[in-house]
This record gives C-alpha cells, sequence and structure tokens, in this order.
C-alpha cells in the first residue's frame, strides 16, 4: 500500500527554513549587539518623518530584496493552514510587525538609523514575497518538487530539520571572502608596490579543517537519503552548486584580482580528502555513523574556532569592491552560521540516536 504523505511532513521543513530566515533578519539588523543607549528618539517621530530623508535607492532595494525570500517561505507555510488571501495578509503583516519591533530596537543602537521607508521596503518585500508564494503553490512543478523529498530522503522525525541544516551549511559556504569550505577570512596582504608577495607556508591545519567541515556535511547526508550509494554523488552536486554561487558572488561583490582567491591549495587537498573519506564512511552502521558525525564536529569546533584564528568579519572588507555595511553583517553572519552548524548537528545527532534507543 502506497504511503501518502503526512501534512506535518510536508510543512515542517517550511517552517524551519522560515523560522531560520527570521533569525538571519534579526541578526543582520542588530549587530553588532552593543552599545545599547536612550538617544532621546521617539518612534512616532521615525513613522512621520518625510520619506528618503538620508536615504539611497540602494538601501531601498536591499531592505526589499532580504524580506523578499522571508515572505515567500512565510507564504509557503500559511498557505498550506489558510487560503491565498489571509495567506497573502497574515504574512505581509507578520513581516511588518518584525520590522517595526527591529527599527524600534535600531533606535536604542547607535550605530544603527531607524527610517520609515526601512518599514515600508520591508513590508513591500513580504508582500510581493507572499504573492510568489500563493502563485507556485498551485503549479504542477511545486507539487513534484515537494513529493521529491519523500522519494529521495527518509521519512520520520528530524528528517526536515536535517534538510533545514543541509541548507544552513550551504548558506555559510558561499561567502566569497572565505576560501571554499573554510573558516578564515581572505584578507590583503600589505606590501610594497611592485615587490612580488613572498608565497605563504601550506597550512596542513586549514586542510583538515575543510576535510572536517565536508565530512560533517556527508555524515548528515548519509542519515538522510534513502540509498547510501547516492550520497557521494549528492556531496559533489552540493559543491557543485557551492563553487558555481561563490564564484557568481565573488564576480559580482569582489575586485578582479581577489576573483579566485577563495580556491586555494589547502580547500582542494581538504576536499579530496573529505571526498574520499566520505567515500568510506558509507558503509558504516546509522550509530556508528552517528558518533562519527559527532566525534567530526567535535573536532572541527575545536579546530576552527579553538586552534585556528579565523579574524573579524572586517577584515576581508578590503577585498570587496562595494563597501555597504550589508557586506559587513553578511560577514558576521556567515561566521556566526559557521560556529552554530556544529552545535546544532550535535543537537541532530544526540536526538537521533535517543530515538533510535
Amino acid at each position: 500500500m502506497r504511503r501518502t504523505p503526512s501534512y506535518r511532513s510536508l510543512t515542517s521543513l517550511r517552517s524551519y527554513l522560515t523560522a531560520g530566515y527570521a533569525l538571519f533578519i534579526v541578526y543582520a539588523s542588530l549587530t553588532p549587539f552593543s552599545g545599547w543607549q536612550e538617544q532621546g528618539l521617539e518612534f512616532s517621530a521615525v513613522l512621520l518623518s518625510p520619506l528618503g530623508q538620508t536615504y539611497s535607492w540602494f538601501d531601498a532595494v536591499t531592505n526589499l530584496l532580504a524580506y523578499l525570500p522571508f515572505g515567500l517561505l512565510l507564504g509557503l507555510t500559511l498557505r498550506a493552514r489558510v487560503n491565498a488571501v489571509w495567506t497573502v495578509v497574515l504574512a505581509t503583516l507578520s513581516g511588518l510587525l518584525l520590522s517595526a519591533l527591529l527599527e524600534y530596537m535600531q533606535m536604542y543602537l547607535p550605530s544603527r538609523i531607524s527610517s520609515n521607508v526601512d518599514l515600508l521596503m520591508n513590508a513591500s518585500g513580504m508582500f510581493f514575497g507572499s504573492l510568489l508564494a500563493v502563485s507556485i503553490v498551485p503549479r504542477a512543478w511545486f507539487f513534484y518538487l515537494m513529493h521529491s523529498r519523500f522519494k529521495i530522503f527518509q521519512r520520520g522525525q528530524g528528517v526536515d530539520f536535517g534538510l533545514a541544516l543541509v541548507a544552513l551549511w550551504m548558506f555559510a559556504q558561499i561567502n566569497p571572502s572565505m576560501p571554499i569550505l573554510g573558516n578564515v577570512f581572505i584578507t590583503e596582504i600589505a606590501r610594497q608596490p611592485f615587490v612580488p608577495p613572498t608565497v605563504a607556508a601550506f597550512s596542513w591545519l586549514e586542510s583538515v579543517t575543510v576535510a572536517l567541515n565536508l565530512l560533517m556535511l556527508g555524515v548528515l547526508l548519509l542519515t538522510l537519503l534513502r540509498s547510501r550509494r547516492h550520497a557521494v554523488a549528492g556531496l559533489l552536486l552540493v559543491l557543485f552548486v557551492i563553487a558555481l554561487t561563490k564564484f557568481i558572488a565573488a564576480a559580482v561583490l569582489l575586485k578582479s584580482w581577489a576573483l579566485l582567491l577563495w580556491l586555494n591549495g589547502e580547500a582542494m587537498f581538504g576536499i579530496f580528502s573529505g571526498v574520499l573519506m566520505m567515500s568510506l564512511i558509507g558503509w558504516l552502521a546509522k550509530p556508528f555513523l552517528m558518533r562519527l558525525g559527532a566525534v567530526v564536529a567535535v573536532l572541527y569546533l575545536v579546530l576552527a574556532h579553538g586552534v585556528l584564528d579565523s579574524g573579524s568579519p572586517s577584515a576581508a572588507m578590503r577585498l570587496y569592491h562595494w563597501h555597504y555595511g550589508h557586506l559587513l553583517n553578511y560577514n558576521g553572519l556567515s561566521q556566526t552560521v559557521m560556529l552554530v552548524f556544529p552545535l546544532l548537528l550535535l543537537g541532530y545527532l544526540w536526538r537521533g540516536a535517543m530515538r533510535r534507543e
């Protein structure tokens, strides 16, 4: 008898992604989370101030585009529960309330500026994102995409959380100011003009960190896929998507001479080693595989955040030919995600082990 995917299984992944994106917005809006103080501002004055005051078109477009994916994800989540009209209304109002709360809190951060245009553009992004959500839900390709999840990945509790972790891992890797799968910010080497730069010694620790980072994703995929023989192919596909996205981001954001700095020898050797080890551990029973994943996550935490110095998020800003504060927030968010991901993976593996017992 053919099993029909449950309602909870169809919506939980969307809910995880929506919650994760909301946390991204909170982080980007309130970073650096320090220097809180009363500045003598009234929120009513911010709301009633002239539109466009000390504002640029780039800020407007950035705020709209930042909330559009949130509107899409929240719209997809709500559409499974309410009709199209209520989906758009609730998603837009939710985004408006979140944006208003963050704009209010920004009044207490000297480094941030509250703006009614921010509020307007954020709400517009939620509106257009939710409209996109209600327009694609009835499509046949979207139905096939949602149900193909049950053909490729296992069923059961925790699988959708694991898939959300895969998306989180991919987000952390596409930052072009870091080596591929690495955690050290690339910095412009200060040197005298017309003097060739010195060749840096090969860092085996960075290669080991890259291999451990890749193994974390590999173990996660092995616990999620229905057929383990597709794990290496799936890993290579994810690496291809990351490399392509990273190259496009570098071409758009970085200076021309920094276009391929993210593709270094340490990363390439670490990826080769990680893929090789991934192909060797695929035969392990799931309990041993989960224990191995926990060990790898702990080793990565110790090495990447205890031994190696990843630098500050501002360390790589000279590589960018854009100098907007949004990029500094993006670097900080990437660094935070790389710190949080191993901890979340440990929680996922522990929960899976408890369910098996």
